[in-house]
């Protein structure tokens, strides 16, 4: 039973890794049909709300501590920094770059988390994370390098950079804020409410930016925005918390570093994008030193 326990937890991993790993390429895939950053989040967040207000409604009824003001000030502030600013900045950002060059930047959130945590919270910054963090940048300057040739670049390469890598550093502060909401009031409860909170605040700023007209869109746009919505962003958050009930946190982190390399290969794949060396080295990288940092922080 044990066996049969941990195996379904290794599943429920990979198969959350795969679901996050497809994200940007729905994205990119929406984009060919000419739809902007704005609707498509809307749609993605719109299409995600029902699911996570369900979500929220059943935790509560087994978690009675009622929420205080505090608590929900610190929910909104989650919820705009993890869930709304960092899905928005992301996609900004896959207007310009790929989505290997997208994931790797993602990636490598620890290492921003590690930074953050030394600037504000004051926690020491070892020296032995210095090897694993400058692993991480020289992997990204590698996979920017190979995304700057002009015969697999597309244009404004740095500022879709740029972007995602705002969207990596909202994150991290997401990360480094929610660890005492976490703690008091459950993970599944905060990624709930947080996550409601990001997508009401979507709907209005496409309430704000964009005619209601333009959620007229293609049947393949929809269909792309309820799969972001159902396939990697509802799913993968229930499979990596079962994966992380059955099997700890630990292996499910280090199966969750598949992620860069499944999106290398849909990309490939589904996209077109191109396959190089010098691009799989710096996935390599980039993967190595998140490995040691968590081995490091451990």
């Amino acid at each position: 039973m044990l066996r049969l326990t941990q195996a379904s937890g290794f599943a429920f991993a990979v198969l959350g890794a795969v679901c996050f790993s497809f994200k940007a390429i729905f994205v990119k895939l929406a984009y060919r049909y000419g739809v902007d950053a704005e609707t498509l989040l809307a749609l993605r967040m719109g299409y995600a709300l029902p699911f996570f207000i369900a979500m929220g409604i059943s935790v509560s009824r087994r978690e009675p501590r009622p929420l205080s003001h505090r608590d929900l000030g610190m929910l909104g502030v989650l919820g705009l920094t993890g869930y709304y600013l960092a899905s928005y900045l992301d996609f900004l950002g896959l207007h310009y770059i790929t989505a290997a060059l997208e994931r790797l930047i993602l990636f490598i959130y620890p290492t921003l988390v590690v930074i953050l945590s030394a600037v504000f919270l004051k926690k020491p910054l070892a020296r032995a994370l210095y090897l694993p963090m400058g692993l991480c940048y020289l992997g990204i300057a590698l996979a920017v390098g190979h995304d700057l040739d002009p015969a697999h670049a597309g244009s404004n390469v740095l500022l879709g950079c740029a972007l995602v890598f705002g969207s990596t550093l909202s994150y991290a502060l997401y990360l480094m804020l929610s660890g005492e909401e976490v703690k008091t009031l459950g993970a599944t409860r905060v990624a709930a409410f947080a996550s409601t909170i990001a997508c009401l605040l979507s709907l209005a700023q496409f309430a704000v930016m964009r005619p209601l007209a333009n959620l007229v869109q293609p049947w393949q746009v929809h269909a792309l925005g309820l799969a972001m919505a159902l396939v990697s962003t509802v799913l993968p958050i229930w499979l990596i918390a079962v994966a992380m009930r059955r099997i700890g946190a630990g292996p499910t982190s280090m199966i969750g570093t598949l992620g860069p390399v499944l999106t290398i290969l849909f990309g490939w794949i589904f996209l077109g994008e191109s396959l190089g060396t010098i691009q799989l080295v710096g996935a390599t990288l980039v993967i190595a030193g998140v490995l040691l940092i968590g081995r490091k922080k451990a």
